[in-house]
């Protein structure tokens, strides 16, 4: 791939791998740092990049590592999950509706927060971005079996993480 390939994957990916990042647990004041470190990985690596595998999971195999190197450092062992950059809805919606998806959406970020480093990766790949099992192995390095034990694991711990939420919130 050329210099203007990477030009384009970076516009078109940028906000993808930012998200994965901040999914995966990077602090936001670190974002556009990682971001970067994501990128030169990247175009140090387009060369090899197979055209006929999906882009994505590509990325965020090369999102997951470098992130992975970045939370072992002792500076960088607290996680939070941000908000995902979101696009601006057409019609506002009522203020209550508004207060219940912001509730929801900290219930979620804090419940993937729980979720092991290793699972969560799959669990984000799998059940948020709608990447296949075997797409995910192979863009993790990892066997096909451990992705679907670690994605069926990532799901209990997610669901008892949510559960143990709500009835904190009840009390």
């Amino acid at each position: 791939m050329t210099t203007l390939d990477f030009r384009n994957v970076c516009e078109r990916e940028l906000r993808y791998v930012w998200t994965t990042l901040r999914r995966l647990g990077v602090r936001e004041p670190d974002l556009p740092d990682v971001t970067q470190e994501v990128f030169i990985v990247v175009y140090q690596l387009l060369e090899d990049y197979d055209p006929t595998r999906p882009l994505r999971p590509w990325l965020f195999g090369i999102a997951y590592r470098i992130a992975l190197r970045h939370r072992a450092l002792a500076r960088h062992r607290r996680e939070v999950i941000g908000d995902e950059i979101a696009d601006v809805p057409a019609e506002a919606p009522l203020p209550d509706e508004v207060v219940a998806r912001s509730r929801d959406r900290a219930l979620v970020r804090r419940a993937i927060e729980r979720i092991d480093v290793h699972r969560r990766a799959v669990f984000v790949l799998a059940d948020l971005d709608g990447t296949p099992v075997p797409e995910i192995a192979t863009a993790l390095g990892i066997p096909l079996n451990t992705a679907y034990s670690r994605l069926r694991r990532a799901r209990e711990e997610f669901g008892d993480a949510i559960t143990e939420m709500q009835k904190e919130d009840v009390r």
